[in-house]
């Protein structure tokens, strides 16, 4: 995990304050229930199939001993209601700075337009000077169109083009 968080941490939405901490795995179920309620996702394959629950846990242990990562959940009154993982990534670019990767951010469908995932990144952006990051950096699939909307108004910009190749 990353060292530098204060975890839990108490953040407030238009409907209330929820807590954010690392994911245990006991969280592994709600994890991928978020992940694959997402049809972007579930295009991906991510799916929840029984039969790649060894892969999501080797996943999140693996998330756990890095460090340099945390999976974060988002909680309230007991109920995982969102998700993102934090990559702290040394660089030698703009003069040796840091950058902190966002990925996976997920809120419930049943608790969207609540202003969690704007709580969320909100506090991503406050704590990151505290995890020696001078930039705080996401990429978001083409397709989702609302969510790059919701970034450029919380100051996000589009400022590069990205690629992948599927190996």
């Amino acid at each position: 995990m990353i060292d530098a968080l204060t975890l839990p941490a108490t953040l407030t939405a238009r409907d209330g304050e929820f807590s954010v901490r690392a994911a245990a795995p006991d969280d592994l179920e709600p994890l991928v229930a978020l992940i694959s309620g997402d049809p972007v996702s579930a295009a991906r394959g991510d799916t929840a199939s029984p039969q790649d629950r060894d892969a999501y846990a080797r996943a999140l242990d693996a998330i756990q001993e890095d460090p340099r990562n945390v999976q974060l959940v988002a909680e309230r009154d007991g109920d995982v209601i969102g998700t993102l993982q934090l990559t702290l990534i040394p660089g030698i670019s703009r003069r040796g700075s840091a950058r902190l990767q966002v990925e996976a951010v997920r809120v419930r469908d049943d608790q969207r337009s609540a202003g969690i995932g704007r709580a969320l990144m909100r506090w991503v952006g406050e704590v990151a000077p505290a995890l020696g990051a001078q930039l705080v950096q996401l990429t978001s699939d083409a397709q989702r169109v609302d969510a790059h909307r919701f970034y450029e108004r919380l100051g996000y910009e589009a400022s590069h083009v990205g690629y992948k190749l599927h190996v």
